[in-house]
């Protein structure tokens, strides 16, 4: 499967770019992710992390 999936992209002209392209795309993710975590406010963070944890959930009344 290896050999017929390498044999046609040997035949791709700039094939070579779309890894270096990949590779920096995913490296920019996880950079952006990582700039808003440390600029992140510290009250929206708490916000976020204490909702599974509150219990003001109105009832639906359409489930029975």
């Amino acid at each position: 499967m290896m050999k017929f999936v390498q044999q046609n992209l040997e035949h791709i002209d700039g094939v070579a770019a779309y890894p270096m392209f990949s590779l920096l795309l995913f490296f920019l993710f996880f950079v952006v992710l990582f700039w808003w975590v440390l600029t992140a406010s510290k009250k929206h963070i708490r916000e976020m992390s204490e909702l599974p944890l509150e219990d003001d959930q109105q009832p639906n009344p359409q489930e029975k």
